[in-house]
């Protein structure tokens, strides 16, 4: 190849930078089968770095919406027992309007009462039924989603309306739908209850809230029918902002404890430390994936050194003859480093091909958007470029190191 002596200045000129790479593609090209070997290391790890991101974004994602689905702002609150208490110190609703008057940033409040009813569904079957005494605010406070018909609202909880919405999976196995079973008649204790909707939790907790698949939510007013208590099993809030969640909290615990004995122990909790359990679970399997994609990258990088070293050692006569034309070591270092970038750059942009539009693909099979990480791409090209100048090295610095002379004679 012809060169000439001014490019053993410190700079080459351009021209011989051009040539330089433009050789070392058509030597990628000469050697196309055992090159593209090389750079499928590289094509599983950077596709590999980028499926790792979009898991732990798709995870953490997932994790966040379910519990923005159960309600992010909610606070909740219930006795847990008292030290020696004979009589339980239960929550009241006069504990919920003192949390509502001296707490400031609550949108909504809801408080819980809850009773098990056996109500006939024909032919002489009776039916277990979880019934729920709510404020109309419960249905925002739980985020939850109103099927067929609707909510009672606080008209029907001043008039005492005797009316009521059942869960999905009640209405379909009393009535056969949802929509077949708004204006049908449930008695409980007796007295006949209107389904005027029906509805389901915006995410699934199978039972284990107070919410159970038979359930049946009635206003607080009426609830009062069935008990002589005003105690509650549980008061929901709903803060204001996410940001309120953890201050309110504090405050509604503090409200509550004043209004009842110091031994007396309530829980007093939202889902923040979920969000924070969820946050660092899907951090550390990042994490991890991202170690095992770290590792097949330094073999690939590997892979990449161990062939350029073999192409170095065939290549011996070739290097002595560029050496003799005038060919600098600079020169010689550089022509090596490029062969060695190339296969990490082409199995690196092959690799973010495939690690972009595998997750891309999903939303032509499924409504899910699994969300993409632009900034990983990236990544994986810096990565991938990195891996061919640190494992390219030291083939291209034993090349640059060979004798002339040596290289000419070497059969």
């Amino acid at each position: 190849m012809p060169t000439t002596t001014s490019a053993a200045t410190s700079n080459p000129p351009k021209l011989v930078l051009g040539e330089i790479v433009s050789f070392a593609f058509d030597t990628f090209c000469s050697n196309k089968v055992r090159f593209a070997l090389t750079a499928l290391g590289m094509v599983i790890g950077t596709a590999s770095l980028i499926l790792v991101v979009t898991i732990g974004m798709t995870g953490k994602q997932y994790v966040l919406n379910q519990i923005q689905a159960i309600g992010a702002n909610m606070v909740y609150a219930e006795y847990q027992g008292g030290a020696g208490n004979v009589n339980p110190d239960l929550l009241t609703i006069d504990d919920m309007r003192a949390v509502l008057q001296q707490v400031p940033g609550i949108a909504a409040a809801s408080p819980v009462v809850n009773q098990d009813e056996r109500v006939p569904v024909g032919n002489g079957k009776e039916r277990d039924v979880r019934v729920l005494g709510v404020f109309p605010e419960y249905s925002a406070v739980r985020n939850l989603v109103v099927l067929s018909g609707r909510m009672f609202d606080a008209e029907d909880e001043q008039a005492h309306n005797k009316v009521g919405v059942i869960t999905q999976k009640l209405a379909e196995q009393l009535y056969g739908s949802t929509n077949d079973a708004v204006g049908k008649v449930l008695k409980l204790s007796g007295l006949p209850f209107t389904v005027i909707g029906t509805f389901k939790e915006r995410v699934d907790t199978f039972g284990q809230s107070e919410v159970t698949s038979n359930a049946m939510l009635i206003p607080y007013t009426v609830s009062l029918y069935f008990t002589d208590t005003r105690d509650v099993k549980q008061l929901y809030f709903s803060a204001t902002d996410s940001a309120m969640v953890l201050p309110v909290t504090e405050q509604i615990r503090k409200v509550i404890q004043s209004r009842h004995r110091s031994e007396s122990v309530y829980q007093v909790d939202n889902l923040t430390e979920l969000v924070a359990v969820a946050d660092r679970t899907a951090n550390a399997l990042t994490l991890v994936l991202l170690l095992i994609a770290t590792v097949t990258l330094l073999v690939s990088g590997i892979g990449i050194m161990n062939i350029m070293l073999a192409t170095v050692s065939a290549r011996i006569r070739e290097i002595g003859i560029r050496k003799a034309m005038g060919a600098t070591n600079r020169e010689i270092r550089f022509q090596f480093l490029s062969e060695a970038i190339l296969i990490s750059l082409i199995g690196g942009f092959a690799g973010v091909i495939i690690g972009l539009a595998l997750p891309f693909s999903v939303r032509f099979f499924t409504e899910y958007r699994i969300p993409i990480s632009g900034l990983s791409a990236i990544v994986a090209i810096v990565v991938s470029s990195l891996v061919g100048i640190l494992f390219g090295t030291v083939p291209a610095t034993r090349a640059a190191k060979l004798d002339p002379v040596e290289s000419l004679r070497y059969e």
